[in-house]
C-alpha cells in the first residue's frame, strides 16, 4: 500500500485512507492497554494496595526501558517509509536488518544487567517497602523477553513504514492475546500471584517476536546478494546513528516526565501513587488510540516525503490533524460519562477509587490538549526530523518539572496534574512553531 500517484488527492480523500489505515492501527494499540487494564484489575483485587502500587512502579521501569528504545519502531518506520515512496526495496531491507541487530544487542546487555537495573530503578522510583518488593518480583519475571520485545518494535516499525497495517494488527493482537491467557492461567489456575502477571507479559512478547521474523523472512528476504551486501555501510550507520540518538534523547525526556509523575505521585504516599496509576491507564487507552493516528502520520508522511509529493502531503497532514480530533473528542466525552465506572472496575478499594475520582476531571480535558502532540510526532518522525523533535520534547520536560516542583508544593496532587497539562500543551507548541517554520519538503 505504498504512496502512489493518487487521482484523488483532496482532503475527504486523504481523509478516507488515513481511517482506513489507522482503524486497524487504533484496535492493536488499544488491545495493548486494555490487557494493562486486566493486569491492574487482577492487582488492584489482591489484598492491600501494595500489590497495584507495585505493578504501577514495575510498569514506569518498563516504560522507562521500552520506550526509551521506541526510537527502534520510530526510526524505522520513518526510514522505511521513505524508502517505500523512493521505491528502493533493497533499502526498507537494509534498514530492517540494521533495526534487528541493534535490538538483539540492547535486549542481551538489559538480560545481563537486569538485577542491579531493577534494584536502582525501584529505588529512584520511591513507594513503601512493600511497593518496591512486588515490583521487583514482577520486574524479574517479565525482563526476560527484552531481546523480544525490542525486536518487535523494529518488526512494527517495517510493518507501518510499508503501510501492512493488517499484518501490524495480526501480530499485536497474536502477542496480547497469549498474553492474557497465560497471565489469567498462571495467575487464577497455578496461583503464581505477581510472577503469573510478569511471565504472562513476556510470554506474548516472545510469540509476537518468533511470529513477526518468521513474517519478514518470508516477506522480505533478499533475492541476491545487492539486498544485503551494504549492511554495514558507514555513511547509513551514521544516519540511523544520529537519528536513533536523537529520538532516544527526546523518548528519555518523555519518560523523565512520566517517572518524575510517579516519583512526585509517591512521595504524596501509597494512596496517590495507586490512584495516579489508575488515571494514568486511562491516559494510555488514550495515548494508544492516538498513536493510531500519528503511526499513520509517519507512514503516509515519510512515503509522500520519499517521492517529493508535496500536494499530497499537506492534504495528509490536514486529514491526519482532523481525524486525531474527532478521536480526542470521542475519548473525552467518553472519559466524561465512564470514567466513574472505569475506576470502579480497575479496583475494589474505595479509598483509592475516591481518591482517583477527585482528579478525573484533568483525564476529561486531557484527549483535546494532548493530541496536537501526538499528530505532530508523528509528523516529524516521518519526515525524520528528529533534531527538532527531541529539542521540542526537552524544553517542555524543562517546564514540567520547573511547575510541578512549584504547584505541587502548594496544590499537591491537583499542582502535579495542572503541571502535567502544562507540559501537553508546550510539547505542542513547539512542534507546531517547527512545522510552520520549515517546510517538510523544499
Amino acid at each position: 500500500m505504498a504512496l502512489t500517484a493518487d487521482p484523488e488527492r483532496s482532503l475527504s480523500g486523504w481523509t478516507g485512507r488515513v481511517l482506513v489505515l489507522a482503524l486497524p492501527i487504533v484496535v492493536a494499540n488499544l488491545a495493548l492497554p486494555i490487557v494493562s487494564l486486566v493486569d491492574t484489575w487482577i492487582a488492584g483485587h489482591l489484598p492491600g494496595p501494595q500489590f497495584l502500587g507495585g505493578i504501577a512502579l514495575a510498569g514506569v521501569l518498563f516504560n522507562f526501558l521500552y520506550w526509551g528504545f521506541g526510537f527502534l519502531r520510530m526510526t524505522t518506520t520513518g526510514l522505511v517509509a521513505q524508502s517505500v515512496g523512493a521505491g528502493d526495496a533493497d533499502a526498507a531491507r537494509l534498514h530492517l536488518l540494521r533495526g534487528l541487530l541493534i535490538a538483539a544487542v540492547a535486549g542481551i546487555l538489559i538480560l545481563i544487567v537486569q538485577t542491579p537495573l531493577v534494584t536502582l530503578a525501584l529505588a529512584l522510583l520511591g513507594g513503601g517497602d512493600e511497593v518496591r518488593q512486588v515490583a521487583a518480583t514482577y520486574a524479574h519475571a517479565r525482563i526476560w523477553s527484552a531481546p523480544a520485545t525490542l525486536a518487535n518494535l523494529v518488526i512494527l516499525g517495517v510493518l507501518l513504514g510499508q503501510q501492512r497495517v493488517l499484518s501490524a494488527l495480526a501480530l499485536q493482537l497474536l502477542g496480547y492475546g497469549t498474553n492474557l491467557a497465560v497471565t489469567l492461567t498462571l495467575v487464577y489456575g497455578l496461583d503464581f500471584g505477581v510472577v503469573g502477571i510478569g511471565a504472562g507479559t513476556a510470554s506474548g512478547e516472545w510469540t509476537s517476536c518468533l511470529a513477526g521474523l518468521s513474517l519478514m523472512w518470508r516477506s522480505m528476504r533478499p533475492k541476491g546478494p545487492a539486498g544485503t551486501g551494504n549492511l554495514f555501510e558507514a555513511a547509513a550507520f551514521r544516519r540511523l546513528l544520529a537519528a536513533n540518538t536523537d529520538i532516544f534523547l527526546r523518548s528519555f525526556c518523555v519518560l523523565l516526565a512520566f517517572s518524575f509523575f510517579a516519583r512526585m505521585g509517591a512521595s504524596q504516599g501509597d494512596a496517590i501513587l495507586a490512584a495516579n496509576a489508575l488515571l494514568l491507564n486511562l491516559l494510555a487507552l488514550l495515548s494508544y488510540g492516538l498513536d493510531g493516528f500519528a503511526h499513520v502520520g509517519e507512514a503516509l508522511v515519510g512515503s509522500a516525503i520519499g517521492a517529493r509529493d508535496r500536494r499530497s502531503l499537506e492534504a495528509i497532514i490536514r486529514s491526519i490533524f482532523l481525524c486525531g480530533f474527532l478521536l480526542a473528542a470521542l475519548a473525552a466525552l467518553g472519559f466524561w460519562i465512564l470514567g466513574p465506572q472505569l475506576l470502579a472496575l480497575l479496583t475494589d478499594q474505595a479509598a483509592i477509587r475516591d481518591e482517583a475520582l477527585l482528579f478525573l476531571p484533568y483525564m476529561v480535558a486531557m484527549p483535546v490538549i494532548a493530541v496536537w502532540g501526538y499528530i505532530l510526532d508523528g509528523v516529524f518522525i516521518g519526515a525524520t526530523r528528529t533534531g527538532e523533535l527531541r529539542n521540542a520534547m526537552a524544553l517542555s520536560l524543562a517546564l514540567f518539572v520547573a511547575l510541578a516542583w512549584f504547584l505541587t508544593g502548594s496544590l499537591g496532587n491537583h499542582g502535579l496534574w495542572w503541571s502535567f497539562v502544562a507540559f501537553m500543551l508546550m510539547r505542542a507548541t513547539c512542534l507546531g512553531f517547527l512545522l510552520l517554520r520549515r517546510p517538510l519538503i523544499r
